[in-house]
């Protein structure tokens, strides 16, 4: 911790690329959930568990990572990333050792399925990795999101992001490389590859003051009683600095950081509207004041604004998980109708080439918007809000390529796309969320915000198999080989036999859902702007401007 009069370091030095780089390696080590899809085939063969059963392993690792997210950001904003870390430590390292443990165990002689308590004690396995990966992105996001200004925020988050991204491709690489065809072994690089990397965070990620501006007070809300801490902050003499937490440093334009002239008024105007609590601020009323918002709890769940990006990122990111979860299947159909001798060797190869172009792609996404949204914010003096019109779009083109995709060998374009489309999601919706509701409760709202995949994403995928199913069951093409109806017939993961039409109407569906929402993206930028221009000109902070109903700037 810096202590109560030390001078943060410059904005470039050895602490913050510190943390920067530890940050990175940290998501780097947190995104093998992403990486199920190379494992599984041969996890329900080895434990005799079906296609259905394996969707329901898969789903618990999905689980572990969102529905831990609101619990992760609460303690990271209050307690800092050393406690996400240790415990990301241990459910990576318990996790990927237990399903490596029940893949060596294998079946007993005579039985041909795994049990129940087995089966759920593997779906406990998933969920731990899952929850592990996601409190190392937490922590990792969330250090670097304090530790570099607002300029700049957008390109380092995407960085320490894309690792996430980049995660699945690098482990599997690494599996092709030095273990190929050794499931045991993947497992065992994929509980030492998360889990080490952990270890070094708890060292080196840690949240770097930033210095404030000239004529500022640093002053801080506490987390257990913060109308106390404000007040006693907010009184205290000029030049003074009340560090109730040395990761609540932002910025100087952050509601904590105001002018000592104005800070007593503000108390003062506070005490006479309790209504208006500088403890929640809404974005609109951020702006009004000069100041960035800070809001959360029950007023973050009352917001339209919250209601509107939850309902964004759930479409968008349903519609990726929808494809990253079933790609798998769609590439085998695709070469099975287009191969009259099946070669499952060659599916498998074609299935991750799709792997492989997702991971890439997803970190060269989340790199990009990064840099698009800082450099159109920078340049032009544009919300971040308006580029997730670009990323919608985004989605809207890989759907719209991916129902002219027939042949397997361009499949990879709807993946490149897709991949693309993903991790700039993932990479700007959490700078919108930092600049919509403010940095105290960041990571805990980001949380709440990241639970929305399990909704579209569950509904989407379970529309898939339905159609998928219908399909399968449907007249078989001659092209479709023997020896494929064969393993079907032996227990295999089901082939549907009909090429695209096993999966296209899903992906209409999708292509209207990606539409529907770069139209909400477009009112979501609307009522960004509209915000910033209700300011009519008036100087931030005067006592004009902080005649405000908040209650009423909260629901415009």
């Amino acid at each position: 911790m810096t202590s109560h009069h030390s001078v943060p370091p410059p904005l470039v030095s050895v602490p913050r690329i510190t943390t920067l780089v530890a940050s990175l390696f940290v998501a780097l080590g947190s995104g093998t959930n992403y990486i199920y899809l190379a494992y599984s085939p041969q996890l329900g063969s080895r434990l005799g568990i079906s296609h259905t059963k394996l969707n329901i392993v898969a789903l618990a690792g999905n689980v572990g990572v969102y529905l831990s997210g609101p619990i992760w950001g609460r303690i990271v904003d209050s307690r800092g990333p050393k406690i996400l870390l240790a415990c990301g430590f241990t459910f990576l390292l318990a996790g990927y050792l237990g399903m490596r443990y029940l893949f060596d165990a294998g079946l007993p002689e005579g039985v041909k399925h795994l049990s129940t308590p087995s089966f759920l004690l593997l779906s406990t396995f998933s969920f731990l990795t899952g929850a592990g990966g996601n409190g190392g992105l937490t922590s990792s996001v969330n250090s670097t999101a304090k530790t570099f200004p607002d300029k700049a925020r957008a390109s380092t988050t995407g960085l320490v992001i894309s690792g996430f991204g980049l995660s699945a491709f690098f482990f599997s690489t690494i599996a092709h490389l030095a273990f190929p065809g050794n499931t045991s072994d993947f497992f065992l690089v994929l509980a030492l590859g998360t889990s080490i990397p952990m270890v070094m965070g708890f060292f080196l990620v840690r949240p770097i003051p930033l210095p404030p501006q000239d004529g500022f007070d640093i002053v801080h809300n506490g987390l257990e009683d913060e109308d106390e801490a404000l007040t006693t902050a907010l009184l205290q003499p000029n030049g003074s600095h009340s560090h109730l937490l040395d990761h609540d440093f932002i910025e100087s334009r952050h509601p904590h950081y105001v002018h000592h002239e104005e800070a007593h008024q503000e108390e003062l105007d506070d005490r006479r509207s309790p209504t208006r609590r500088q403890r929640s601020l809404s974005r609109g009323t951020a702006l009004e004041l000069g100041v960035l918002p800070n809001l959360h709890g029950r007023r973050l769940v009352k917001s339209v604004d919250f209601w509107i990006l939850f309902t964004i990122l759930s479409i968008l990111s349903g519609t990726g998980l929808m494809y990253i979860n079933n790609v798998g299947s769609m590439s085998r159909t695709l070469y099975a109708f287009h191969n009259k001798k099946y070669d499952d060797a060659a599916a498998a190869t074609w299935q991750a080439t799709q792997v492989s172009t997702i991971s890439v792609t997803n970190f060269l996404g989340r790199i990009f918007i990064g840099l698009v949204s800082d450099f159109t914010k920078s340049r032009y003096d544009m919300p971040r809000s308006y580029c997730l019109v670009l990323v919608a779009s985004l989605f809207f083109v890989s759907q719209f390529v991916l129902t002219e995709v027939a042949d397997i060998n361009h499949l990879w374009l709807a993946s490149s796309i897709l991949g693309l489309a993903y991790g700039s999601v993932f990479s700007l919706m959490p700078t919108v969320c930092l600049e919509w509701f403010g940095m105290p409760h960041f990571s805990e709202n980001w949380g709440f915000l990241s639970m929305s995949p399990i909704i579209a994403g569950n509904l989407f995928s379970l529309i898939f198999g339905r159609n998928f199913d219908k399909n399968e069951h449907a007249a078989q093409k001659p092209k479709a080989s023997l020896s494929t109806r064969l393993r079907r017939e032996e227990g295999g993961p089901p082939h549907c036999l009909r090429g695209q039409e096993c999966y296209v109407d899903t992906v209409y569906l999708t292509l209207l859902a990606s539409f529907l929402t770069i139209l909400l993206t477009v009112y979501a930028g609307y009522r960004d702007r509209r915000k910033i221009l209700a300011m009519g000109g008036r100087r931030p902070g005067s006592a004009s401007s902080r005649i405000i109903n908040e209650e009423e700037r909260n629901f415009i």
